[in-house]
């Protein structure tokens, strides 16, 4: 074997960089330390042999729980909360690089950008999302998460925050954790309400998204808009 391949991760990063390295090589210097007969290596491999891991890849750390982690002998709460640390991390860092630059022209544009951020999710998560004139992003508000029924979600509190925002237009999403996007009776009498007060307030609801799995539907571009 070649000297360079016998070096551990770490040590690899410092000679060639990061992109050098494997996912498992990442990951093992996240972990850091492995136990007797079992090297930080060889539980990086097993965390990426987990079973959402290996059907999805690294996206499927979103999915894979703290308790998931615990499974694998060697990683305990502290290295469980790391790797979901580091989760967290990329979704912020991903964010806020295209926060400044996000501008949606059409509802495909905002499905693209939400879809894997929001179809795995195993209960509801509201987002409101204010806009300026050419549908560039100014703020980004999630308005509730968790077994929320929408027909609880008051029309008044987005508006409101609509306007604090100073946002020329509004588009709102939401996912269904079933990964079926038809919306629900709740769904199109929100988007009913909040669209009559929103063009009263001259802050107009441009649409309203379902996120699914890998599917949306848009009460902007559907037949479902024909029925609010």
């Amino acid at each position: 074997m070649h000297k360079f391949e016998q070096e551990l991760p770490y040590e690899r990063f410092l000679r060639f960089g990061p992109e050098s390295l494997t996912e498992t090589e990442l990951l093992a210097i996240i972990i850091r330390t492995g136990i007797k007969d079992h090297s930080a290596m060889d539980l990086a491999t097993q965390v990426m042999e987990l079973g959402r891991f290996a059907e999805e890849g690294l996206l499927g750390l979103h999915r894979v729980t703290i308790e998931d982690l615990q499974t694998i002998r060697g990683i305990g709460q502290v290295k469980a909360v790391k790797l979901k640390c580091l989760t967290e991390l990329t979704l912020r860092m991903s964010k806020a690089a295209y926060r400044e630059k996000a501008t949606f022209y059409s509802s495909t544009d905002v499905a693209d950008m939400y879809m894997e951020r929001l179809r795995h999710k195993e209960t509801e998560c509201v987002i409101l999302l204010c806009l300026d004139t050419k549908g560039g992003l100014i703020r980004e508000k999630k308005m509730s998460e968790g077994s929320v029924k929408m027909s609880l979600i008051s029309p008044r509190e987005i508006l409101m925050e609509a306007l604090d925002a100073k946002a020329v237009g509004m588009i709102l999403l939401h996912n269904h954790p079933s990964g079926d996007p038809t919306p629900s009776r709740a769904d199109i009498e929100l988007t009913t309400n909040l669209r009559e007060i929103a063009e009263k307030m001259d802050v107009p609801l441009w649409d309203h998204i379902i996120i699914g799995d890998m599917k949306y539907t848009s009460f902007r571009v559907s037949d479902w808009y024909t029925d609010i």
